[in-house]
Formats: structure tokens, C-alpha cells, sequence
């Protein structure tokens, strides 16, 4: 008993040894694949500006966490299945059955390695990730005040505080034909186009675009036909630090750890159910006057009225509809279960990868490797697929998020039940 104890441990920390090493392999490959595609054009984007090399530096390594948040899990299964093809192929599997041991000792540590990576992945996710995004906009916005070109760039929409510019062509400090959208402090819209600006740093008083002839068109927000317009052959703009600041100063529910969301969502739920409340009201109202001109007969005079009624409790009923899916709301409850859906991916993973692992016959690393990425790719398009319907059409954010994973699951579950019967 005690002999059988040692050699079972001893495959545990085998497998467990394997894998890990096979994930580590997998994990620096999709670190590259997402490092690139994140992080290197950003890098590339503001060294063209000439930011100081070593702020990029910093900015890019305060980038990480959200790089290796998403690499952990599919490390994972391409880890497992690297593993498992291999030690299929070289008989070893084979050899442990033949011993009397049993499939436990392969799912076991499949198991434990899975939980350990999608608890590692899920930290970067939910504690990293809210920490490394705090610095990167401190840094940014360091960078943004003693850079401000960063924030304008050719044929690019900017939206400020109150401001929106929208640039052409851009050469240097020249921008040509701009155009600017923006709130006056009397409340005051107001439209702004120029043929040519040269953009200005004023330091502490933020940015200034001096404008070549200009137009100017204003309208008071209550009554748009009342305007004023102007031309001048010159006028300078000024856009504040502290509107450049609070540009970049914004996080999304991406950045924020699963509990800061949970916060946003509830808060979002009660203003909601608050708004959902006043325009059922306005429904019972409209419904209640309906009613009440059809109680009234032919001979009232609100007999009339029918038609324009029945419209307004028909829109009224379409608005309530729309209000019901606040795409807000749906975005971050998409992220909060997508902050647990793709950490505990690298669990979900682990009987699809053994199962798929076992069947290997020759070159099980290498078949394995493939496969792996095949997967990867499924899971990310059904993963982007679900994002898309929930937000556009309104679908379960629940499911659009753990669909991949059950999926993975269940696959997993009946292929292993299969070649266990075999």
C-alpha cells in the first residue's frame, strides 16, 4: 500500500511537472501573439510622437496583466493537450493502465493544474489588471501634458469634456480642415470650422488650436432656430489640461475588478428600475385615458382622439421595451461574467484536452500544439459572438459569456466517457 502511494504520487508530480512545463512553453507563444497585438502598436503609436523610450517602457509593462490574463487559459489547454498527445504517443499512458492504475491518474493532475492556472489567470484579471490600468493612466496623463499631440491625430474623432474635434490631414503641429463641436458656459452650442490650425502646448493652460478662417455658427439649446454666425481670418481655441486629463482618466468595467462592477451594476440596475417605474406610470396614464374615451362613446368629443392616443400608448410601450435593454447595463454585466467565464476557461479546458490528448497516435506534442490552436480560435470567435449578441440583440450576458465554457465542458465530458468505455 505504502509502495502504491509513492508510485501514484510520484506520476502526480510527474504529470503535474509535464504540464506546467508544456504550459509554460504555450503561455510565452500567446504572450507574444497578444503582446504584439496590443501593446507593441501602442508603443509604436506613441514613439512616433517622441515619447522618452523608458515612459514607453512603463506604459507597456503597465499593460501586462491584461496580456496575461487572456494568455493563461488558452496556455492551458494547448499545455494539457502538448502533454497528454505526447505521453499518448510514447506509450506512457499505456503503460500506467497496464500497471492497474486508472484514468484518475491523469485527470487528477489535469485538474489541479487547471484550477491552479485559472486561479493565477483570474488575479491578473481582477487584482493586476485594476492596479497595472491605474498607473497607466497616471503615466498617461504625465505623458499627455508634456505631449499633447498625442490627443490629435490625422482623420480622428476626439471627444473631450463638452468638446468634440474632429481633424483631417496632420503634419506636424498643422491640422487641416477642422471641425469643432462644442457647449458653451451659457449653455450654447456651437459649431466651429476652419480650413487650417497649428496646434499649441500653453503648459498649465492646456492646449490651444490657433485657427486659420474660421466660422463660427451658435444656437441656444431651447430654441435652435435663434442663432449667430461669424468669420474671422483668425481665432485661437483653447481645450483646458484638466478636459485633456479627464480624456484619458476614464476606466471601463475591463479595467475594474469583479467587485467595483458588481458595484456599477447595481447602481445601474436601481437608476433603471427607477426610470422603468415613471414610464410604466406614463403607460397606466395613457392607457387609462384610452380607456376612458372608449367608455365615453361616439358622442364625447374624445371619441376623436382614438387614433392619436392608441399612438402615443403604442410609443410609449416601444420606449419601455427599448429602456428594458440598456445597453450600458448589458456591457458591464458582460465584462463581470467575462471576468470569471475566461479565468476558469483553463478548468473547462481540461477534459476537452485529455480526451483530445488521449486519441493521439504519433507525434503527440506537435498534433497536439495544432489542435490546441484550432480550439483557441473556436473559443474566441464564440467568445466575440456572444459579446456581439449581447450587447446588439439583447441576448442572456450569462450565457453569451459561458456558453464557450460549458461547451468546452460537456464535449470534453462525453469524449472521455467514450474512451474510458473503450
Amino acid at each position: 500500500m505504502d509502495n502504491s502511494r509513492s508510485i501514484s504520487w510520484t506520476l502526480f508530480r510527474y504529470i503535474v511537472t509535464e504540464a506546467l512545463f508544456s504550459f509554460l512553453v504555450s503561455f510565452l507563444f500567446f504572450f507574444i501573439i497578444f503582446f504584439v497585438n496590443q501593446l507593441l502598436l501602442l508603443a509604436q503609436e506613441i514613439l512616433t510622437k517622441r515619447v522618452p523610450v523608458r515612459e514607453v517602457a512603463l506604459l507597456v509593462f503597465f499593460a501586462l496583466p491584461s496580456v496575461v490574463a487572456l494568455s493563461a487559459p488558452f496556455a492551458s489547454m494547448v499545455g494539457l493537450l502538448m502533454t497528454v498527445g505526447r505521453m499518448t504517443s510514447d506509450n506512457e499512458i499505456l503503460v500506467m493502465l497496464s500497471s492497474g492504475l486508472s484514468y484518475r491518474i491523469i485527470f487528477l493532475p489535469a485538474m489541479a493544474v487547471g484550477v491552479l492556472i485559472s486561479l493565477f489567470s483570474f488575479l491578473a484579471n481582477d487584482v493586476l489588471l485594476p492596479m497595472g490600468t491605474i498607473q497607466f493612466n497616471r503615466l498617461y496623463r504625465r505623458i499627455l501634458v508634456s505631449t499633447p499631440a498625442l490627443e490629435l491625430e490625422a482623420n480622428s474623432v476626439k471627444r473631450f469634456k463638452d468638446t468634440i474635434i474632429v481633424t483631417g490631414e496632420v503634419s506636424g503641429n498643422s491640422i487641416e480642415n477642422v471641425l469643432i463641436l462644442d457647449r458653451t458656459g451659457g449653455g450654447e452650442r456651437r459649431i466651429i470650422l476652419a480650413k487650417n490650425a497649428e496646434l499649441r502646448d500653453r503648459g498649465r493652460e492646456g492646449l490651444s488650436l490657433d485657427l486659420d478662417t474660421a466660422f463660427i455658427q451658435s444656437s441656444k439649446e431651447t430654441a435652435r432656430l435663434d442663432y449667430d454666425y461669424a468669420a474671422t481670418s483668425f481665432l485661437r481655441y483653447w481645450v483646458p489640461q484638466e478636459d485633456l486629463i479627464q480624456a484619458v482618466s476614464s476606466i471601463t468595467p475591463r479595467e475594474m475588478s469583479s467587485a467595483d462592477v458588481l458595484k456599477e451594476i447595481q447602481k445601474k440596475r436601481i437608476s433603471l428600475n427607477t426610470l422603468l417605474e415613471e414610464r410604466l406610470n406614463r403607460i397606466s396614464s395613457h392607457a387609462m385615458k384610452y380607456e376612458q374615451s372608449l367608455r365615453q362613446g361616439p358622442d364625447h368629443e374624445s371619441w376623436n382622439r382614438r387614433a392619436s392616443q392608441t399612438a402615443e400608448l403604442q410609443r410609449e410601450i416601444l420606449t419601455y421595451r427599448s429602456m428594458r435593454r440598456d445597453r450600458s447595463l448589458f456591457y458591464y454585466l458582460l465584462e463581470y461574467y467575462k471576468k470569471f467565464s475566461i479565468p476558469l476557461g483553463a478548468f473547462s479546458f481540461v477534459f476537452l484536452s485529455v480526451a483530445l490528448g488521449l486519441l493521439a497516435k504519433k507525434s503527440g506534442q506537435t498534433v497536439g500544439f495544432i489542435i490546441g490552436l484550432i480550439i483557441a480560435v473556436l473559443y474566441w470567435a464564440l467568445l466575440l459572438g456572444g459579446q456581439t449578441m449581447g450587447i446588439r440583440m439583447g441576448f442572456s450576458p450569462f450565457w453569451s459569456m459561458w456558453t464557450p465554457n460549458i461547451l468546452a465542458m460537456v464535449v470534453g465530458l462525453i469524449l472521455c466517457a467514450i474512451r474510458i468505455r473503450k
